[in-house]
């Protein structure tokens, strides 16, 4: 039985709480870390909790994973978003890592702050993995043994500055500005009985309450336990470190045909062909986020048993 866990600021104090109808009963004792919280309290602890419960009014909500974990993604990583990013699926056979800085990790309900030099500024909703355990060497993860390795789920938002991403081949840069990362506002704890939903859950996306993505996690192109696998060769984890697992399609971002991409680099010289594409970029300028607009993201399964809640970002400009 899954259970979500709140992150929340209450008289000045930062605390963990389960959420149950809508209130958050809070969890005795102070954890700095998600690695803290997930090491030290047991998901059927959590799922016998009782005691008071506060109101959501009461609180201001942080996100779930704090600054102190690694935040790495896997790009490209649904098949029709491949083809929207200038990518041929059937020729792209690598699971495709980046990283970002912690620094972007922020609220759920944060601002989303567009910095002066960012022109072009694109979502990207994602479901991400929370890690249960420590990863210092190789180590086969499958359907079997995933909930050895998953401790729960939370949603992120990949914000990204294509401007700076796409021209100067800069994902970190590009996808690092501070507030980039929401993340939460629940951090779903699962049992090894859940893991089935990790390919059942719905993904959707809106700006200014129209529809801009929307997929199910079914179509993974690299699932969390191929990606866990291949990973554990290259990078050390630990307790509470995040992977976000990709973006569907819908993104503003759209990229040449990999046919026109290789035509542009043998006739066009470097900086034509840069301008080129933030022109076409330009084209676009209604799907790039601009200052008041509201992105709301959510991503649950169809019975409800799995519901990671809503974030709500407003964009609003650098002061």
């Amino acid at each position: 039985m899954s259970v979500n866990v709140v992150r929340f600021e209450y008289q000045n104090e930062n605390r963990w709480g389960v959420v149950r109808q809508g209130r958050i009963v809070p969890i005795s004792g102070r954890y700095e870390t998600t690695g803290e919280l997930i090491r030290q309290v047991s998901r059927e602890q959590l799922a016998r909790l009782e005691g008071d419960a506060l109101e959501m009014s009461q609180v201001r909500l942080l996100s779930p994973v704090t600054r102190n974990q690694q935040f790495v993604c896997q790009g490209a990583n649904y098949r029709q978003h491949m083809i929207e990013s200038g990518m041929d699926p059937d020729a792209k056979h690598y699971n495709m890592i980046f990283t970002k800085a912690s620094s972007c990790i922020v609220a759920a309900d944060s601002d989303l702050v567009k910095p002066r030099q960012v022109r072009f500024l694109d979502y990207e909703i994602e479901l991400g993995l929370v890690l249960a355990r420590d990863i210092t060497g190789p180590v086969k993860v499958d359907a079997h043994n995933l909930h050895e390795f998953v401790a729960g789920l939370v949603i992120v938002n990949d914000y990204s500055a294509r401007d700076i991403q796409i021209p100067q081949m800069q994902f970190y840069k590009g996808k690092s500005f501070r507030t980039f990362g929401p993340v939460g506002p629940h951090l779903c704890l699962l049992d090894a009985t859940d893991m089935r939903y990790l390919q059942q859950l719905q993904l959707r996306l809106t700006v200014n309450d129209r529809p801009r993505q929307s997929d199910s996690t079914a179509n993974l192109v690299h699932g969390p336990a191929e990606t866990l696998s291949e990973l554990s060769a290259v990078h050390d984890f630990c307790v509470g470190d995040l992977i976000a697992t990709g973006t569907p399609s819908g993104c503003a971002l759209a990229i040449p045909s990999p046919a026109k991409q290789r035509l542009a680099a043998a006739l066009l010289p470097e900086a034509v062909k840069w301008k080129a594409f933030l022109k076409a970029q330009e084209a676009r300028s209604d799907f790039y986020l601009k200052n008041g607009d509201v992105v709301q993201a959510t991503i649950r399964s169809a019975d409800g048993v799995i519901d990671l809640g809503t974030q709500r970002n407003v964009v609003v400009g650098e002061v």
